[in-house]
């Protein structure tokens, strides 16, 4: 599936200079550093809203598989009545219609190809609203941690365990949806946006 996936810098957040570095637990170790990494694609996956995005994709697909096997079936049938009434026609009479099916199907395929893209593009856009909803919890992380830059960590050639936020972030996604969930009108994780994030995705 094309997707406009997770991989670029991902979060800019402007801190004051008085911002220290505070631990996310209290055994957790964390070093000061004005970089961060994050693995983004991993860090959507083990989010519950990565099950739901999931599941609402695989119900879509589910349900245009289901129309594109009816609309084989009926093409099919079709086709069989075509040549069935083939003998009785003329053949200027039989290309015209033949010509008529073909152009039928170049145009349910061309309908059929789109509803499949347009499926991919919503659940990008579903990745997309992920991020920009729970820029708050990583510029919450970042400020914490007294860093100003967060980059993916698979875009990184070498750098320390202690500053990759990639199971911290999960964390505080997952508990912040734990917290929101059943509460009218707030949107997963149920998180203000900040002004001073900026979340720039792989277009990719």
């Amino acid at each position: 599936m094309p997707a406009c996936g997770l991989r670029a810098i991902v979060v800019a957040v402007a801190i004051s200079a008085s911002g220290g570095a505070a631990s996310f637990a209290q055994d957790r170790i964390t070093v000061p550093s004005p970089l961060l990494t994050l693995d983004q694609e991993k860090m959507f996956d083990g989010s519950r809203a990565a099950e739901r995005i999931s599941a609402n994709f695989e119900k879509r697909t589910a349900a245009l598989t289901a129309e594109n096997r009816r609309i084989e079936a009926q093409l099919v049938a079709e086709e069989l009545d075509l040549t069935d009434r083939r003998p009785g026609l003329a053949a200027d009479e039989f290309r015209a219609l033949a010509d008529a099916f073909d152009e039928k199907v170049q145009r349910i395929r061309a309908a059929q190809d789109a509803k499949v893209r347009e499926l991919q593009r919503l659940q990008d856009q579903e990745r997309q609203e992920f991020l920009r909803t729970i820029s708050p919890l990583l510029a919450e992380i970042v400020r914490e941690r007294g860093a100003v830059v967060v980059l993916d960590r698979r875009s990184v050639v070498l750098s320390a365990d202690a500053i990759d936020i990639t199971a911290e972030a999960i964390a505080r996604i997952n508990a912040s949806i734990e917290n929101s969930a059943g509460q009218p009108g707030v949107s997963e994780p149920g998180l203000p946006e900040d002004p001073d994030v900026v979340v720039t995705p792989d277009q990719n």
